[in-house]
């Protein structure tokens, strides 16, 4: 008997924290709100309402060059209790339709509803009936999208915003023609300095991308990126929601005893986190098939995120790799408090566990199994002479 075909939710609050503001206060309603440090102080923007982003005022922006935009801006501080207390009425809706959820941050998630539809219908009309339930019982609105994977979903929950319902076809030719004429910054995991790798080879859309030569891909952004990046053009995505209970996992995080804003700081932090997880990884004897990076800014709000690899590692490289693309992506102008980095779906060996390899994929297996044992190696250096007995060359001052 063949399992029901897969559908997701990506659920996104619109301008959630402006909104949580506008609807505590309504005489901001209307008006161009932004949540954050006033514009005499030195700081950012944290979130920015919908009449403000008309004026081009964007979160991680410097209150003084929003106010320069938006002269008659409405400046507020913004109330963590309020949106984490909104935030889980939120989340409760979620759970109300299936418990497969998983949260991104404190005003998105994903759902798995391909279970749930026996009860409550299909992917839109449970999409219309969650956003009507966060509409009455919350007064906030949110945007949706509905696709047969998490790539998709995520996708269209941003293309019809504010309070909007996007459905991605299921059909795979369809997929790719909804695809094909986004700009290629809408791929997953395409940060600034890959994003201009692309934009010099001329792919400036998915579309590009799904037609471009592998190999020439393959050169410039190496070939597990290159692999990722044309099966996700095509709208190929096979990851599923990651639990939270059951996971498997390994972290390291650090509290700053200052808010660092430094990024060169920040970034020599983070490797070390990555090099700490690497090591107790293979001391362990697992594989990684997610990694995730965790920020959390002087404000006190959090973010996680995370990536999936095509085949379990192990090896500092591929871990680095990895998540260097996460904070590239992620990190903002912003004073940062506590950064994380971790790894989950652990297995015992390198073998794709979800999927079976097609006959056009070919991931450099040989290159990992290298990267593997140098990683090994070099754990055993370190072992004998000292942690600091080897060092990466882009680790020197």
């Amino acid at each position: 008997m063949n399992e029901p075909r897969k559908t997701f939710l990506h659920v996104d609050m619109d301008a959630f924290f402006a909104s949580v503001e506008q609807r505590d206060h309504p005489e901001l309603r209307g008006k161009p709100v932004v949540v954050g440090a006033p514009p005499d102080q030195r700081g950012v923007v944290a979130a920015a309402s919908y009449e403000a982003r008309k004026y081009g005022i964007h979160s991680a922006m410097p209150s003084r060059t929003a106010k320069q935009k938006c002269p008659h801006a409405i400046f507020v501080s913004h109330n963590m209790g309020n949106y984490k207390e909104a935030s889980r009425q939120i989340m409760r809706i979620f759970e109300s339709y299936t418990p497969i959820v998983q949260p991104l941050s404190i005003d998105e998630a994903f759902l798995d509803v391909t279970g749930a539809r026996r009860l409550f219908g299909d992917g839109p009309t449970i999409a219309e009936k969650i956003r009507r339930d966060i509409r009455e019982q919350t007064q906030l609105t949110a945007s949706v999208g509905v696709a047969p994977n998490m790539f998709l979903a995520k996708i269209a929950s941003d293309m019809d915003k504010p309070d909007g319902l996007t459905v991605v076809p299921f059909e795979q030719e369809a997929i790719e023609a909804f695809l094909a004429p986004l700009p290629i910054a809408r791929m997953w995991g395409v940060g600034k300095v890959t994003q201009k790798k692309l934009l010099s080879l001329g792919l400036n859309t998915i579309g590009k991308l799904q037609q471009c030569d592998p190999k020439q891909l393959e050169s410039a952004i190496g070939s597990r990126a290159a692999n990722g990046f044309i099966r996700l053009a095509h709208g190929i995505d096979e990851r599923g929601i990651v639990g939270e209970v059951d996971e498997k996992s390994i972290s390291n995080e650090i509290t700053f005893k200052e808010d660092i804003a430094d990024r060169p700081t920040i970034e020599a932090t983070y490797k070390r986190l990555m090099d700490k997880v690497g090591t107790r990884l293979r001391k362990a004897g697992f594989f990684a098939t997610t990694v995730h990076l965790k920020i959390r800014w002087s404000d006190f709000s959090t973010i996680t995120r995370q990536t999936r690899f095509p085949v379990p590692c192990s090896d500092d490289t591929s871990l680095r790799e990895a998540g260097m693309q996460l904070l590239e992506e992620h990190l903002r102008h912003r004073p940062v408090r506590l950064i994380g980095f971790g790894v989950s779906g652990l297995t015992e060996t390198e073998e794709p566990q979800t999927r079976q390899l097609n006959l056009f994929e070919t991931p450099d297996t040989a290159l990992q199994k290298k990267r593997s044992r140098l990683s090994q190696t070099t754990d055993s250096v370190r072992e004998k002479y000292g942690k600091n007995s080897l060092k990466r060359a882009s680790d020197l001052p």
